[in-house]
This record gives C-alpha cells, structure tokens and sequence, in this order.
C-alpha cells in the first residue's frame, strides 16, 4: 500500500490547526499529536510553514525548473568537453 503524502493545502490547515491549539492553552506536543503528525514532521512542515498554499506550489515548480536547467547545463557543458577534446586531437 502507497504512502499518502499530505498535499500542501493539507500541510498548511494542519500547521494552522497546531497554532490554534496551542493558543487554547494546549502543550505543543499534545497539539502535534492532535493532528496526528510525527514531531519531526511537524518541524520539517514548519521550516515551510510561514508560506501560504500559492507561494508553496511556486517554490516546487521553481524546484522542478531548477533541476531541468541543471541538467540541461551539464549536459551542454559535457557536449562542450568532448568538442574541445576532438578539436585539437590530431585527425
């Protein structure tokens, strides 16, 4: 069975639902466990947190593009290696 990963929408109404709590007097932790989350999730969701659901999906599309340009890059500058080599062999 997949993993189901919680879309960012999801990430930021969870996020909101742990500030809420904690400002009802909750403990953080029980606040976590509320809406069922590891610790460790909840700080790797909150290095995101501050961001709304827009801004999210820009920074992964920004992501995805930024990984085809680098690609692209190094395989021109690969393309561009081995031109430079067969330059000056001698044919």
């Amino acid at each position: 069975m997949a993993i189901k990963r919680p879309k960012p929408e999801e990430i930021v109404v969870k996020l909101r639902q742990v500030e809420v709590l904690m400002g009802q007097g909750m403990p953080r932790i029980d606040a976590i466990r509320q809406i069922s989350v590891t610790e460790q999730t909840y700080y790797r969701w909150k290095k995101c947190g501050g961001m709304g659901t827009e801004q999210l999906k820009e920074l992964k599309r920004l992501q995805k593009e930024n990984e085809r340009l680098r690609c692209a890059v190094s395989d021109l500058t690969l393309d561009k290696l081995i031109l430079k080599e067969a330059a000056s062999g001698n044919f």
